[in-house]
């Protein structure tokens, strides 16, 4: 697939919980995490998603908060992707951070470079994405 978003995770759909406008759909990726999707019921009846099924999940690296300590916080995002950064690439406003997941994949985020100076990001540091359910759309094979 060819599209605009630079995170594009194949996985399989392991759970769905449909409520009476929205749905739930958890996806299991290749490395053994877990994306959680927030869409339309329509959208499950007309992409047909159901438990079992290969999907690819996009988010937009806009999308995504980098948290690198919690400082005794939680969050309501749902996902929360534990990993480390592997890449820094400072431009004139903005940066673009790798950051390398337990299971392989990696998620590329966007953040201005006051961010990363605020946060000390370099390569080798622990570091956790974190997006809204929301931010994801996903992709089925027609």
């Amino acid at each position: 697939m060819k599209a605009s978003t630079r995170n594009q995770f194949t996985g399989t759909v392991s759970e769905v919980r449909i409520g009476a406008v929205n749905a739930e759909v958890h996806i299991r990726l290749q490395g053994g995490e877990t994306i959680v999707a927030a869409i339309t019921k329509e959208s499950i009846e007309s992409l047909a998603i159901k438990e079992g099924i290969k999907v690819i999940a996009l988010v937009k690296a806009s999308q995504i908060v980098i948290v690198t300590d919690f400082g005794g916080y939680k969050f309501s995002a749902r996902n929360q992707l534990k990993g480390t950064v592997n890449h820094v690439k400072l431009g004139t406003v903005n940066a673009e951070v790798d950051i390398v997941l337990s299971g392989g994949e990696q998620i590329a985020v966007t953040v201005t470079n006051n961010s990363v100076e605020t946060l000390g990001l370099h390569e080798g540091q622990a570091a956790t994405a974190i997006f809204k359910a929301g931010a994801v759309i996903l992709a089925v094979a027609n």
